[in-house]
């Protein structure tokens, strides 16, 4: 296995840096540490900032914990953030992408996008966004599903990256019960309301039960919960209430101006939930 973590030697990247190193440890893979820099400036200062990077990294090598005894090569590349992290994680066929949650800009991350989303979105790697401090390996890990291929994908490459084995694990569904209002406007009871919602969500249930048969996800020791309501909300509900190590979840592809204007439940889970987060790009292949 081959693990790429970016930094820019903030405290954000530091704890990306670590829990690459916690996960090269334990998969014992390769562990690549990149740092970008910025090639749109005179080059003496480009050559200036990349013997300075090789420096720090040398330096972050020999002091960070987790990176004592690791195959770790670190790399300083030239380019644009996203594009170069990209190009380096292809050059190398790496398995993973880790990196801090990086600063929030408003407006450039409306039409833009941070660096983690645009790495997300223009490539192939699962990509590990690192948000809280690395205490210990991961024991408790949520994995929402809608029944696409990507919601299963990404289920599939948590567990090939060894992210499954030995944790408390919880696939969760969200689902909308559309004719719970048409109950209520017929003058119904709340008897017969809940006993609407109840069956619909033993059908879901039954539904959920079939999806991971039919992806080879059946072995999984895994907790089933399906709640009432829209993706994000049920999302963000669980990850309050039960405090997930570990969220897993893959994107659908979507691309160009839709994507921009109308986000996606997986831009809205990075950049507002407080839990580290895989995302697993469709188009990735296993």
């Amino acid at each position: 296995m081959y693990i790429l973590a970016a930094t820019d030697f903030s405290t954000r990247s530091q704890r990306a840096v670590r829990r690459a190193g916690q996960l090269a440890r334990s998969a014992a893979a390769e562990l690549a540490l990149v740092h970008v820099v910025d090639d749109d400036q005179p080059l003496r200062l480009v050559e200036m900032e990349m013997r300075e990077s090789e420096r720090m990294l040398a330096e972050l090598i020999s002091a960070v914990r987790e990176l004592q005894d690791l195959r770790c090569h670190p790399m300083v590349v030239k380019g644009d953030p996203f594009d170069a992290i990209l190009r380096t994680a292809a050059d190398h066929t790496a398995d993973l992408i880790v990196m801090g949650a990086h600063r929030k800009q408003l407006l450039r991350d409306i039409f833009v996008g941070t660096t983690i989303e645009r790495v997300i979105r223009t490539g192939c790697h699962p990509v590990l966004m690192v948000n809280n401090e690395v205490n210990s390996a991961y024991e408790s890990v949520l994995a929402p599903v809608d029944f696409s291929d990507a919601s299963a994908n990404a289920i599939k490459a948590a567990r090939n990256l060894g992210l499954m084995n030995e944790i408390r694990l919880e696939i969760l569904h969200g689902f909308l019960p559309f004719g719970k209002g048409k109950i209520a406007m017929a003058g119904l009871g709340q008897t017969d309301i809940d006993n609407y919602v109840s069956s619909e969500r033993q059908e879901v249930t039954e539904e959920l039960t079939t999806f991971l048969r039919q992806n080879d996800l059946a072995s999984l020791r895994a907790a089933l919960r399906v709640v009432e309501g829209a993706s994000f909300e049920a999302i963000s509900a669980r990850v309050d209430r039960m405090r997930p190590d570990l969220l897993v979840i893959g994107t659908h592809g979507r691309s160009g101006l839709l994507k921009v204007l109308l986000g996606s439940v997986t831009e809205e889970a990075l950049r507002s939930l407080d839990v580290d987060i895989l995302a697993v790009p469709a188009s990735k292949r296993h």
